[in-house]
C-alpha cells in the first residue's frame, strides 16, 4: 500500500455515530479519505451520502466489501452484527475499526481476532478515548508513584436514554447498558490497572427480559488491588462520567474520561501537593482516526487491538454470569 496515498475507507451502515465518530474527524485527517457506505435501505444511504458527502453508494454491505477501491472498513452496526461483518471485511482485505463493543460474546471476539491474525490486517476496537492526551496522563501520573501504590479505582458512565425502542434495549441485537456504556469503565478499568481482573459480583437493572439498563460490578486484580464500575442508561441525572484513583498517598479524580474533548478535569492529591489538571481539547475521534491509518501503515501498534478487545469481552460476560443474566449472543 502506498503511504503517499490516503487510505480509503467504507461505512457499513448509517448510523448515528457516523458523523461525530468518522465523516467530521475525516477532515482533520489527509491521511484518510471516506469514499462509499452501504445500508440496509439504499436509498436511506444515499441520503446519508449525500448530507456527509460520501462519493458512493452500495446497495448492499457484500458489494461495499468486494470494491477493489476501499482499504478499510468502519463497523458501527447493532453489536449482535460486529462479528460477522467484521470477519467477513477481513476475508475481503479490508482492515477494520469495529464500534465498541467489539463483539457480542468474547467467543465471537476470539473469532474476529483470529481472522486479523490470519490475514495479517489491522483491526482495532473504537474506543477512542485511549487515544486522547488524558488517558495517557492518567497512566503516568499512576506509573510515577504519585499516588503511591494504586488500592482502588472506579469508573462509572451513565445517563439518561428515555427511548425503549432504541436498539441499546433489544437483547437479540446484543444490548445492554453494561455492552453500551458500561464496556467503557470496563476497559478504563483494565487499562489503568495493566492486568485482568476477576469479577467478585454484579447486580443489574432490568429494563426488561435479560435487558439491563443499569449494571454495577465489583472486581478484584491478583495483586490485592480492587475496582468498582457502575453503568446506567435510565440514570436519574443526565449525565455522570467519572474515574477515581485511590492510592496509599493520594487520589485522582477525573470528570468525563471516555469523552474529554468535550469537557474534562483531573483533580489530583498527591505526594507531591493538589492541584487541577486541563488537558488540550484534542478530539478523541481525529486522534482514533489517526492512528488506526498509522497502524495500517505500521508506523504504531494500538492498544485497541483484537487481544484488548478479547480481554474487555471476557470480563463482561463474567459480569453478565454473576449478575445471572445471559451472555449477549446466547
Amino acid at each position: 500500500m502506498n503511504t503517499a496515498s490516503p487510505i480509503r475507507i467504507g461505512v457499513l451502515g448509517a448510523a448515528a455515530i457516523v458523523p461525530e465518530a468518522l465523516t467530521r474527524p475525516a477532515s482533520s485527517v489527509p491521511e484518510a479519505q471516506i469514499v462509499a457506505i452501504a445500508a440496509r435501505d439504499p436509498q436511506r444511504a444515499y441520503a446519508f451520502a449525500r448530507r456527509h458527502h460520501i462519493p458512493h453508494v452500495h446497495q448492499t454491505y457484500g458489494s461495499l466489501l468486494d470494491d477493489p477501491d476501499i482499504d478499510a472498513i468502519y463497523n458501527p452496526l447493532p453489536n449482535s452484527l460486529h462479528a460477522e461483518w467484521t470477519i467477513r471485511a477481513l476475508k475481503a482485505g479490508k482492515h477494520v475499526l469495529c464500534e465498541k463493543p467489539f463483539s457480542s460474546n468474547a467467543r465471537e471476539a476470539e473469532e474476529m481476532a483470529g481472522a486479523a491474525r490470519e490475514t495479517g490486517l489491522v483491526l482495532s476496537e473504537a474506543f477512542a478515548y485511549r487515544y486522547h492526551p488524558l488517558t495517557r496522563r492518567v497512566k503516568e501520573i499512576i506509573a510515577s508513584g504519585e499516588l503511591g501504590k494504586v488500592q482502588h479505582i472506579e469508573a462509572q458512565f451513565c445517563f439518561l436514554l428515555p427511548a425503549p425502542k432504541n436498539i441499546r434495549f433489544q437483547y437479540e441485537l446484543a444490548g445492554g447498558a453494561l455492552m453500551d456504556c458500561g464496556c467503557y469503565p470496563v476497559s478504563l478499568i483494565r487499562y489503568l490497572a495493566g492486568a485482568e481482573p476477576r469479577v467478585e459480583s454484579a447486580q443489574a437493572r432490568l429494563f426488561g427480559l435479560q435487558v439491563d439498563h443499569k449494571m454495577s460490578a465489583d472486581l478484584s486484580f491478583a495483586d490485592g488491588r480492587t475496582a468498582h464500575l457502575v453503568c446506567d442508561m435510565l440514570s436519574p441525572k443526565l449525565f455522570r462520567s467519572s474515574l477515581h484513583v485511590r492510592g496509599d498517598s493520594g487520589t485522582l479524580h477525573v470528570v468525563n474520561p471516555y469523552h474529554p474533548h468535550w469537557f474534562h478535569w483531573l483533580h489530583l492529591r498527591g505526594r507531591n501537593g493538589s492541584h487541577t489538571e486541563h488537558m488540550q481539547r484534542e478530539n478523541v475521534y481525529v486522534a482514533q482516526l489517526r492512528a488506526f491509518i498509522q497502524a495500517i501503515h505500521g508506523a504504531i501498534k494500538l492498544n485497541t487491538d483484537p487481544a484488548d478487545a478479547i480481554g474487555n469481552m471476557r470480563v463482561i460476560d463474567a459480569i453478565y454470569e454473576k449478575a445471572r443474566l445471559n451472555r449477549r449472543g446466547t
